[in-house]
């Protein structure tokens, strides 16, 4: 049988190849890193959260961009020097505003059917990712907040997600926890968490026991079509030149598909926001009691917060509109770090791993999943801050259209 070549070995792409071999097909996937799940999908908030389905593209969020635009510690931050694709991109981005509602329930359906496929593909692979299924609980400080969280939940509940409101008590309860004065809150019980980095790399280990092969340490210089139809990969493999042909081509490469879909002629305006996250080390029994098992999001810093096991704990946040820069600066750093000692006062915040990474996000704020312009081509990308969530319902997408073209051709 033809083989099919997958770039990108992070979560989108081991997910599709995984998919992709359960359905009968030869997968080669190339990957920059020696191992997968070395860039987005290494230290993200590790949420698995339809509740966070809610895209970005409202005049609210617009709104509190350009009054963060000037503090460098802001929940969101623009660098404001020129650049076509910047200013083009956040231009599309404005014109989706009026999709806001119809692109949010599309995500919340997408993702509820994402959640049963990752939990039977981690019990059937029997991989251990820290899965953790006690729910994610929003909190807000103030009325206002959590007036415009209801208007959120309204459509989340559309979307097919139970999401209830909670008050002060509860929160208390479901994270005893948790210190700090809150208005109120609202719990996803159906909600989880997990280490995305050791799903991908369990997954990518039972994708190589399904036949699976992995091409690390490998950079595709080009990829051309010849008359019959044929893709070439053009790439070297630890420094040494090689060349192979396949049948079929799936993007899933992250922040780096808007330039694979440039060489096979299609326009997939991905656009680089960074986030970052630090790694809490639980050293001590004290600190191991006095941080959370509940997953929180914090709506006005807009921290997510995940238990990965007994002794780490992960706090996530902030996005960053500034081109592909990785740099892991310390004035984004510290409000993590300061807000974990704000609300978890016994955990000791001494042993601390930042990290941060670009999360690829379409205008839309809706992935691009299936063919390309040219017949053989097919994405799976731009998932922006839900590659985790959304990635296994993604994958049986992109490979059931893979398989009924099979099937045509047959």
């Amino acid at each position: 049988m033809s083989r099919i070549a997958i770039i990108g070995a992070g979560i989108t792409g081991v997910t599709t190849a995984y998919a992709l071999a359960q359905r009968g097909f030869n997968v080669t996937v190339f990957e920059r890193h020696r191992y997968a799940a070395m860039e987005t999908s290494f230290a993200n908030g590790g949420q698995l959260s339809v509740s966070n389905a809610e895209v970005w593209n409202s005049t609210a969020t617009v709104v509190k961009g350009l009054r963060w635009m000037l503090t460098r510690d802001a929940p969101l931050l623009l660098n404001p020097l020129p650049s076509w694709h910047k200013y083009s991109w956040m231009g599309e981005f404005l014109r989706q505003i009026p999709h806001y509602r119809a692109n949010t329930i599309e995500t919340v359906r997408l993702a509820i059917a994402a959640r049963e496929h990752l939990f039977s593909i981690a019990a059937r692979e029997q991989i251990d990712f820290d899965l953790e299924k006690r729910g994610i609980l929003h909190v807000y400080k103030t009325r206002k907040e959590f007036d415009a969280a209801a208007k959120v939940n309204a459509l989340l509940n559309e979307g097919g997600l139970e999401r209830n409101a909670v008050n002060v008590a509860d929160i208390r309860r479901i994270e005893p926890t948790l210190d700090g004065a809150f208005h109120g809150g609202f719990f996803t019980p159906s909600d989880s968490t997990g280490d995305i980095h050791k799903f991908t790399r369990g997954l990518a280990q039972a994708c190589e026991r399904h036949g699976v092969e992995f091409r690390y340490d490998t950079e595709i210089a080009s990829i051309t079509r010849d008359s019959a139809g044929a893709f070439s990969v053009a790439a070297k493999q630890a420094g040494e030149p090689f060349q192979q042909t396949f049948a079929q081509i799936v993007v899933c490469a992250g922040v780096k598909s808007r330039a694979f879909a440039s060489m096979l002629g299609d326009r997939v305006n991905i656009y680089p926001v960074k986030g970052y996250s630090i790694t809490v080390c639980l050293d001590d029994a004290a600190s191991q009691q006095g941080a959370p098992w509940v997953s929180l999001l914090d709506d006005s810093a807009k921290i997510v917060t995940s238990r990965l096991g007994a002794d780490r704990f992960r706090v996530a946040g902030t996005a960053e509109i500034n081109g592909f820069n990785r740099d892991i600066r310390a004035e984004r750093i510290a409000p993590l770090t300061e807000w974990t000692r704000r609300y978890f006062p016994q955990v000791n915040t001494s042993r601390v791993i930042p990290w941060a990474g670009l999360r690829p996000m379409l205008p839309s704020m809706l992935p691009k999943v299936g063919k390309g312009r040219l017949p053989g081509v097919f994405y799976n990308t731009g998932h922006g801050h839900l590659g985790w969530t959304l990635s296994a319902a993604t994958a049986t997408g992109v490979a059931d259209v893979i398989a009924s073209t099979r099937t045509q051709q047959a």
